[in-house]
């Protein structure tokens, strides 16, 4: 008969563990709502070794959210194949699951959490929308974009942050219905800016010589069209 022995993780895995259970437990419940000695039960460790690895809740908080923003910025991350209108709502059904997987902690983040307004939450938040920022730029071949491209897609990101938070209180709008608007909205926003510079229409003209008839942006033309007539 052999008794299992549990093997002692070093300094790195123990931070790594603390992180996720800590992760997962602010994606159910706002991070204000968690205490150090729930992360400590959860990781089957006692509440000073939680203090041994992170000098508080703050830091582990911050440590949780570095490790989520890491994530939600990849979610924008997409091949550049097949025209922009399918590669958009791609990337919004990502961007929905992280929102559904952390709800609280996302809304808690955006709305005010225990780490906003500190440096590094804001500095974290700029990072993920700016990634989210120079991703679509790619998709869109422009490395050095006019104001007016500036505005369009970074109007967009804060559109698609809020949208989220609005879906999250009450989910009252299927969100397969919130990740197409969202496409939509990108294409709008793209076609009032194109109706006031010429830069920005040559733009949409070649955004829309790439887009095939049952495509989201076609789609919405379509839609358009039909309640103008």
């Amino acid at each position: 008969m052999t008794t299992g022995v549990r093997r002692r993780l070093g300094v790195e895995e123990r931070r790594q563990q603390l992180i996720g259970v800590a992760l997962e437990l602010f994606s159910r419940r706002s991070p204000d709502e968690v205490s150090i000695d729930e992360i400590a039960s959860a990781a089957g460790i006692s509440r000073p070794l939680v203090y041994h690895y992170f000098p508080g809740k703050l830091s582990l908080y911050e440590a949780a959210l570095q490790r989520a923003s890491d994530d939600l910025a990849a979610r924008f991350v997409e091949p550049h194949e097949g025209p922009l209108g399918a590669r958009l709502l791609r990337v919004m059904r990502r961007f929905f699951d992280f929102v559904d997987e952390h709800g609280p902690g996302f809304s808690a983040l955006m709305r005010g959490g225990p780490a906003v307004g500190s440096s590094t939450t804001n500095a974290l938040i700029d990072s993920v929308r700016q990634a989210a920022y120079v991703q679509i730029l790619s998709h869109l071949g422009v490395t050095d974009p006019p104001a007016r491209l500036e505005l369009v897609v970074r109007s967009w990101i804060s559109l698609a942050e809020s949208t989220a938070l609005i879906w999250l209180d009450g989910r009252r709008i299927p969100r397969a219905e919130l990740e197409v608007q969202l496409v939509h909205d990108f294409a709008a926003l793209t076609a009032v800016s194109a109706a006031q510079d010429a830069e920005m229409a040559a733009l949409l003209r070649r955004i829309a010589r790439e887009e095939p008839a049952d495509g989201p942006f076609a789609n919405l033309a379509g839609r358009l069209l039909a309640l103008a007539t």
